[in-house]
Formats: C-alpha cells, sequence, structure tokens
C-alpha cells in the first residue's frame, strides 16, 4: 500500500471534544474512520503516487483517488468532502454510510439472511457471524450493514442508511433511523436518529438520541434522551472552548459526547449541548449546554482523576479490555488542562 500522512492542522480545535483524544484521521464519520477509508481505498491503486501528506479532515472518495493516480493533488480539496467541524460529522454520515457501503461489499457476497426476518430493499449486508432474526430491515432509502458477530435481537426495526460495526449488540424493539452508524461493540437500544456513534459506547436503553456524536467508551443512562430541536425553530449554537466561540449547528443538532463521558438514569440533554471528555453527568433537569472535560454532576465540580480511572477501566473490563499507558497519559494531560476549557 502506498505510504499517505495524514495531517493534523489548526482545524483540529474545530473537532472538540472528539479530537482531544484522537486524529481527526480517526473520527468516524460513516461506516469507517477516515484513516480507514484512505487505507481501503489505498490498498490496490498502485498508480498513487506515495509520500504524501494530506489534511486529516479530507474524507477521500473515488473522485478523489483518480485526481491522485492522474498525479493532480491540487484538485482533491475540489474533489472530496473535507469536514469543517464536528456538526459535519452528521451531516456527512448519509453519504458516508452510502459510499463505505459500496468499498467493503464490492466483489463480496452478504453472509445469507434468516427468512424469519422482514426485508425491504436489496441493499443490506450482514458479515459472517452475525445473528438477525425476526427483525424489520427497511433498506429503501439507503443501504443496511451488519459488522461481523453481531446481534440484532427480535423487534429490532431498521431504517437505512444504517452500520453497526463487528460485535455490537441491537437490544429487542429497537427503532433505529438512518443516518445512523455505530462503531465495534456499541450496544444500541430505545429511539436513535441521524447520529454517530464512534464504538466500544452504549445507549442500550429507552430514550431518544438524535442529530447527535457520541465518542467512544461513553454510556447513556436507562431514558436519557436529548432535544434536538429548538422550541422556536431557530438556529442552534455550539460552545467550542478551544476556539472561544460557538459553532453553527444548523436547525436540528443535538448532543456531542466526549470519550470516556457517561449519563445517570433519566439525564435530559438540552438542544446542542457538547460535553467534554470524562464527564459523569446527573442531577434535576436539563443539563448545561456545555460542560468541561472531568465535569462531576452539572459541572460544578471536578471530577477526581482517580476515580475516573478507576471507573473508566470498570467499564473497560465489562468488554475484556483495560485502560493503557498511553490512554492514561492522554487524559492526564486533559484533566491538567481543565482550566483552560472553562
Amino acid at each position: 500500500m502506498n505510504s499517505l500522512s495524514l495531517v493534523d492542522g489548526p482545524f483540529s480545535d474545530d473537532f472538540f471534544p472528539f479530537s482531544l483524544m484522537r486524529s481527526v484521521a480517526d473520527i468516524r464519520c460513516g461506516i469507517l474512520t477516515i484513516r480507514e477509508k484512505w487505507n481501503k481505498y489505498l490498498k490496490n491503486e498502485p498508480g498513487v503516487p506515495g509520500g504524501l501528506s494530506i489534511p486529516s479532515n479530507i474524507i477521500p472518495d473515488p473522485a478523489l483517488i483518480r485526481s491522485l493516480s492522474e498525479n493532480n493533488p491540487e484538485n482533491y480539496f475540489q474533489q472530496s468532502g473535507n469536514l469543517v467541524n464536528i456538526v459535519d460529522i452528521i451531516h456527512y454520515n448519509d453519504r458516508e454510510i452510502r459510499n463505505d457501503f459500496l468499498l467493503i461489499t464490492k466483489d463480496r457476497s452478504s453472509q445469507p439472511i434468516s427468512s424469519t426476518n422482514k426485508l425491504t430493499g436489496s441493499s443490506i449486508f450482514l458479515e459472517p457471524g452475525a445473528v438477525v432474526e425476526h427483525c424489520f430491515l427497511n433498506a429503501t432509502n439507503g443501504p443496511i450493514y451488519i459488522g461481523k458477530d453481531t446481534i440484532l435481537m427480535e423487534g429490532s426495526m431498521i431504517r437505512g442508511p444504517f452500520a453497526i460495526g463487528e460485535k455490537g449488540v441491537v437490544k429487542m424493539g429497537a427503532k433505529i433511523y438512518g443516518a445512523t452508524s455505530a462503531g465495534p461493540y456499541c450496544v444500541l437500544g430505545g429511539e436513535i436518529k441521524n447520529s454517530v456513534i464512534f464504538g466500544y459506547s452504549s445507549k442500550a436503553h429507552d430514550g431518544y438520541l438524535g442529530d447527535s456524536v457520541i465518542g467512544e467508551w461513553c454510556n447513556l443512562g436507562a431514558g436519557s434522551s436529548n432535544s434536538n430541536i429548538k422550541n422556536t425553530g431557530g438556529s442552534i449554537k455550539l460552545w467550542n472552548p478551544l476556539n472561544k466561540s460557538f459553532v453553527d449547528g444548523g436547525l436540528k443538532c443535538g448532543l456531542m459526547m466526549g470519550d470516556y463521558s457517561r449519563s445517570a438514569i433519566n439525564t435530559s440533554f438540552s438542544t446542542g449541548t457538547v460535553l467534554g471528555t470524562c464527564c459523569h453527568v446527573f442531577g434535576n433537569g436539563p443539563t448545561p449546554p456545555y460542560l468541561p472535560p472531568f465535569s462531576w454532576g452539572s459541572g460544578a465540580n471536578v471530577y477526581a482523576f482517580e476515580k475516573a480511572m478507576q471507573h473508566i477501566n470498570k467499564w473497560k473490563k465489562l468488554k475484556g479490555m483495560k485502560l493503557s499507558q498511553e490512554e492514561i497519559k492522554q487524559l492526564k494531560n486533559i484533566f491538567d488542562m481543565e482550566k483552560q476549557f472553562k
């Protein structure tokens, strides 16, 4: 495969809180992360020149790959979609699920789909080991992709475009609308619409999640819901503490939940809420529209670092994993910089 450097730049701050723990290239939009998309496109493209350095917020597509193969890299900004800020993760998700579906399933056949299911449309792909019984899968408006060893429990209702990564679970009676995508080891339940869930996170119970982005290792307690539209129907603004400015969220924008954050049961998130990394959210009434990293409760107190690491390790143990030293180092850097986010 050709060598390629995906380089972060000043635009990384526009992806708060998700860029605190990762390169922008490792943000998920569609089925794959940006880095995974590049790797798949370039795997069998010997005509693409090596040694390229490309901004990490550039999303590749066939037109871009052709441009690079023709040695026209100066055109790649114009011939591909590039993420501008966190809201674009949900704005581009519909398109990217469709593109990634074609990329992943090209020249491959789906695992046979059980006759117990009610199917509409033909763009439905099950990876080996996926278990799907007594579900409603409607791919009329977009493809449906079910990852390896993933389970869709009976009564799940899915409207594409939709994707879930390997070893995920969709709980009984879940109602999921497109465009929604979830990474590996996610647990989905209740009502979800037009949202991106990065991986290893759980929205397992009743409650509404709409027009939202959820980082890795997050958990939404039973009954937690977010608003995604103002009662006035007006434009939604999201606070970015790194840029000290508001991001235009458009007319529909829900919850932006940083990695390792969790909410107690029946938590109500206001329209356009932004949670920093490692927040433990609980309290009466709607949450504030912004909580800095390591917030405890409704943001008045700081989540003690050692306690936070203990809790994260317990959550990781549930999936047979544990915190790495690199993750702890990154989280400690964020904790030490916490005052700059206020």
